[in-house]
């Protein structure tokens, strides 16, 4: 009988538990992504809403640091090298933190990333940017502070921030131009030697024309100044596979001195068996 009402007791407890009601978050997560030019870029934030409240100059008192935002930290992340209002900032993510203001706003990029509200230290070693920025005033009020990636061109974008009846954008420029002609001039110089070993390498393991594999592998190696042992072991393979069984050998010999330079113990251990396989140990 104690057992039973000892169980029951537990089960009692745990019973509100697993009946918990779920409600919605007073400032629901949102996440945006946006590539701009060849650049990806991400925000990760919560939404407040007014709810009949004054905004700026009173929820958020003008000319003191804003979480720009709820909850957590606000965050940004650019998939390369960007500016902000021309100061250069490197790929990576970044809080923002901001100082609105009637006239104009501070914007902060921290590179603290965890935590909710403000830094309680702040320290200005880790702003990687600080930008001001003109309010725009909106003839409408928007409800729930919203961030968006708008005026998106090849090379640049805003970061804008809404909310009550207040707009400010942050511009941001990306590396586009200087990708694409990266990218053109790679692509007008023919493939690399990167390029012609994973060909070749490919053609061996799918059992494909292996004298086309050779070539490729021969192109590869002619453009590499000094081949690494892992390389040399698939050329080995397509030599043997093409019918050279002298080239494989010698090829296989570089391999493997190579391998026990480095320490590599599975490379030593598979040149040695292809070496044997093919009767020069």
């Amino acid at each position: 009988m104690k057992k039973i009402v000892i169980i029951l007791f537990i089960a009692a407890l745990s019973f509100p538990l697993a009946a918990q009601v779920k409600t919605p978050a007073p400032s629901p997560f949102s996440r945006l992504e946006q590539k701009i030019g060849l650049t990806d870029v991400a925000v990760e934030y919560s939404r407040p809403s007014m709810r009949g409240r004054t905004i700026f100059g009173d929820l958020v008192p003008y000319d003191k640091l804003w979480r720009t935002g709820a909850n957590g930290y606000t965050l940004v992340t650019f998939g390369d090298d960007v500016k902000i209002a021309g100061n250069a900032v490197e790929a990576g993510t970044y809080s923002i933190f901001t100082k609105p203001g009637k006239e104009s706003w501070e914007v902060f990029f921290y590179t603290d990333t965890q935590g909710g509200g403000t830094p309680r230290n702040w320290d200005d070693s880790k702003v990687a940017a600080k930008v001001t920025v003109p309010v725009y005033p909106i003839p409408m009020a928007v409800e729930t502070f919203t961030i968006t990636l708008d005026d998106l061109k090849t090379n640049s974008a805003n970061l804008g921030l809404l909310w009550e009846k207040t707009y400010v954008a942050v511009p941001i420029e990306v590396p586009t131009d200087a990708a694409v002609s990266k990218s053109i001039e790679r692509a007008l110089n023919g493939p690399s030697a990167g390029d012609y070993y994973a060909s070749a390498v490919y053609y061996l393991m799918e059992g494909k024309d292996i004298n086309k594999a050779k070539e490729w592998m021969d192109k590869a190696m002619s453009m590499t100044e000094e081949p690494a042992f892992w390389q040399l072991r698939q050329q080995s393979l397509i030599l043997a596979k093409a019918g050279d069984k002298k080239g494989a050998v010698a090829t296989a010999k570089k391999s493997l001195a190579k391998a026990e330079e480095a320490n590599n113990a599975d490379y030593v251990k598979m040149n040695k068996a292809s070496l044997k396989e093919w009767g020069a140990l």
